[in-house]
């Protein structure tokens, strides 16, 4: 299997390039063209059980969708809802994502989900987060351009709440709250941001969906009467 973005940064696009019988699974809705040989199934991954965490808990689809190429080998596009990068993570350990970010993954992961915690509540991820495991590639989506931070054994990242993408599970997460002087720009309502300590990898994107959201309705025709 090759995994490839296409039309990066701004507007990026996973291609999953299979073989003849190879499988992608991917988030319910995210397949935007592919060659007639490839065949969609949508299923509960992992149970029903399972599949209502990662819906209810997690914020994702209820169904993964599983992709199997034809006898000739096929291809098959994903794309986000937002528009913005995306990026292809070689899953070595267990990854944390944050809801809406995970487009679609080789067959050997597993996308579960984990408890949070309170300081990703009060963060605005929720309480849970996805959980990916195994081994293969993951394609995660972002909103706005996605930067990668590789942080070493001890090194520290502080990224504001709604700006986080994921994070690797060796990656040890706090919620503290702002300095005003140093954090002037910073857009989390509640002046509270993440700090990621190593060692581990940490992607974030460059864009706030909530302040997005925050401006379609202020601007929105009739909503200032």
């Amino acid at each position: 299997m090759d995994i490839q973005i296409r039309h990066n940064p701004s507007f990026s696009v996973v291609r999953a390039t299979l073989a003849a019988g190879e499988q992608i699974s991917a988030e319910s809705g995210a397949m935007m063209a592919m060659t007639p040989g490839v065949s969609l199934d949508a299923r509960i991954e992992g149970g029903l059980l399972k599949g209502l965490k990662r819906s209810v808990l997690g914020g994702e689809s209820l169904f993964i969708t599983k992709a199997t190429a034809g006898a000739d080998g096929d291809w098959i596009d994903f794309a986000a809802s937002l528009p913005g990068d995306a990026a292809v993570v070689d899953l070595n350990e267990p990854m944390l994502i944050q809801r809406g970010s995970y487009l679609c993954s080789e067959s050997g992961i597993e996308i579960d989900t984990k408890w949070g915690g309170l300081k990703t509540m009060v963060g605005g991820e929720g309480l849970f987060l996805l959980r990916a495991t195994g081994r293969g590639s993951v394609a995660l989506s972002a909103y706005g351009a996605l930067d990668r931070i590789v942080l070493g054994r001890g090194e520290q990242v502080i990224v504001d709440t709604n700006h986080m993408v994921a994070f690797a599970e060796s990656v040890t997460m706090r919620l503290i709250k702002a300095s005003e002087s140093a954090w002037k720009s910073l857009k989390s309502g509640e002046g509270l941001v993440f700090e990621f300590t190593g060692p581990g990898e940490v992607l974030a994107q460059s864009r706030n969906p909530d302040e997005m959201i925050k401006y379609v309705y202020a601007n929105w025709p009739g909503s200032r009467s």
